[in-house]
């Protein structure tokens, strides 16, 4: 809150703001609505202006948002909400329980990208209780429910949603109406640009801040914008960190929470090898990795994905210490052969290919060389992000550089390790992992679910579906004209971004 309040008037309000410019380097990110924004982070992070959670998060932890005030109901494994009742649509109309209980059956009926109403964080029913008071049952105990359920998904409205079947589809301008302190008044797919206006009855007052916009700048022009002033904020690469507050800005620093990690297709020989997944780590020098591709700004990956600033982190985690001599035995004992400094196997040549992002290009030429150095042939190549996405997801490749953020919570180890999507490794192979994935879910007492989690990134770290690589040290530069800052355990379940909606309203 320290920011926040270092920028106050005299009266103890933010002084008002006219227009404030988001430099954002990839651009469009989808139209900003519960259902057709990508599904990452940057594109939560642009509807999240529009719609409202019932709880949400500051820089401290847990805030009213939609509701009021809850509490958790143990004999009845439920959830009791009180609601605002002074909330209003977009186009005036009164937000309600009904709303809620609305929203709730129809994510059930077509599932958010964001949020999981079925299995372990299922609701069995959500009850209105009177137009300002909705009880949410689980279906079974869930202990990160807050987190991932109360403060992720977005409250849509029945009386506009009810007759949309085709939610993906929805981009009508009544699919941006939201409760939220700003209203979307243009949207460019093309351009990559969004503009959004202050909604004047927001419950909370007025947002201080008139407009905000996200315009596409190259990632090489954002701190030359920044330093004209032709944009207030934009995230910025490490080694202009020291520049840009010699310019007299703000840099803000990200809580490590966002791993790259290569991406392992165990379905197809031989990556399908616990010993041979192993072999891989020990080839690859992820400190080296660090220091050469990171400049430093980034600390050396945990194979048990969770980071080593964590409260969750068990550091009893096998960590496979770079070892090429240990890799080469490893597959010589799998049958392979060095020749002509690469290896074979029935006299077929050991190959395997790579593929990233642009981003991670120096990343992906150092892990090539990396398993080169120990007689795996690798082809590398880069591609646009959404055919990676796409390959990913139909296991067309070998080995990719992948990322995602979200390492806050451990609620996400089961979606990032055995759930489908692009950012999982979708491995389920080892019963005991997959039990423990879901138990850590519902063991409500902390320290039984602190164990719980150890287990886990021991058992994940054996098998090694996929290899956290490195978590990057990311910057955002300001001018402070708003006070950003990161949100405590991230926007939502976990986005890394540092632009709560909340930094904009008085």
């Amino acid at each position: 809150m320290a920011l926040l309040l270092s920028f106050a008037s005299c009266s103890g309000s933010p002084a008002q703001v006219s227009s404030y410019t988001v430099a954002d380097s990839t651009g469009d990110w989808g139209y900003p609505s519960p259902y057709a924004h990508y599904s990452r982070g940057p594109g939560y992070t642009r509807m999240q202006f529009i719609f409202e959670t019932l709880v949400w998060k500051d820089a401290s932890g847990f805030i009213p948002q939609l509701a009021r005030d809850w509490e958790y109901i143990e004999e009845e494994n439920a959830y009791l909400f009180k609601l605002r009742d002074n909330v209003t649509w977009h186009d005036g109309k009164k937000f309600t329980a009904k709303d809620v209980v609305f929203t709730i059956e129809y994510v059930k009926k077509y599932p958010n990208p964001f949020v999981t109403l079925v299995g372990p964080s299922g609701l069995s029913k959500a009850e209105a209780i009177d137009d300002y008071a909705v009880k949410l049952y689980l279906e079974q105990p869930y202990a990160p429910f807050l987190h991932d359920i109360a403060g992720t998904l977005a409250i849509i409205p029945k009386h506009i949603w009810e007759g949309v079947d085709k939610p993906e589809q929805f981009t009508d301008p009544e699919a941006a109406i939201g409760t939220g302190p700003y209203t979307l008044a243009d949207y460019s797919k093309e351009h990559g640009t969004y503009l959004y206006k202050a909604y004047a009855d927001y419950y909370l007052g007025k947002p201080f801040v008139d407009e905000i916009k996200f315009v596409k700048i190259s990632a090489e022009m954002i701190p030359a914008a920044l330093k004209a002033g032709s944009v207030n904020a934009g995230d910025i690469p490490p080694e202009v960190v020291s520049e840009m507050e010699e310019a007299g800005l703000t840099v803000i620093t990200a809580p490590v929470a966002w791993n790259a990690k290569l991406t392992i297709n165990h379905h197809k020989e031989p990556l399908s090898s616990k010993q041979f997944r192993q072999a891989l780590a020990y080839a690859i020098d992820r400190e080296s990795l660090v220091q050469i591709t990171q400049r430093g700004h980034a600390i050396a990956g945990s194979p048990g994905m969770m980071p080593p600033t964590s409260d969750w982190y068990n550091p009893d985690t096998p960590q496979y210490e770079y070892d090429p001599a240990k890799a080469e035995g490893i597959l010589e004992r799998l049958g392979y052969k060095l020749k002509n400094g690469y290896f074979t196997k029935d006299d077929k040549l050991l190959e395997l290919e790579l593929i990233a992002a642009a981003n991670f290009k120096e990343v992906g030429q150092f892990v090539k060389q990396q398993l080169e150095t120990v007689g795996i042939k690798v082809d590398f190549r880069t591609l646009e992000a959404k055919t990676l996405d796409a390959k990913v997801q139909a296991w067309d490749f070998d080995l990719a550089i992948y990322g995602h953020g979200g390492l806050y919570e451990p609620s996400i180890l089961k979606r990032v390790i055995m759930d489908e999507g692009f950012n999982s490794a979708r491995y389920t192979s080892n019963e005991t992992l997959n039990q423990l994935l879901k138990a850590q879910l519902s063991e409500m007492d902390p320290e039984k679910r602190k164990d719980l989690v150890y287990q886990i990134q021991e058992v994940y770290a054996e098998d090694l579906p996929a290899l956290t690589l490195y978590y990057p040290k990311w910057y955002w530069t300001h001018d402070g004209t708003v006070g950003l800052f990161y949100t405590r355990d991230g926007i939502a379940s976990g986005v890394p971004i540092p632009l709560n909606r909340m930094a904009f309203v008085k």
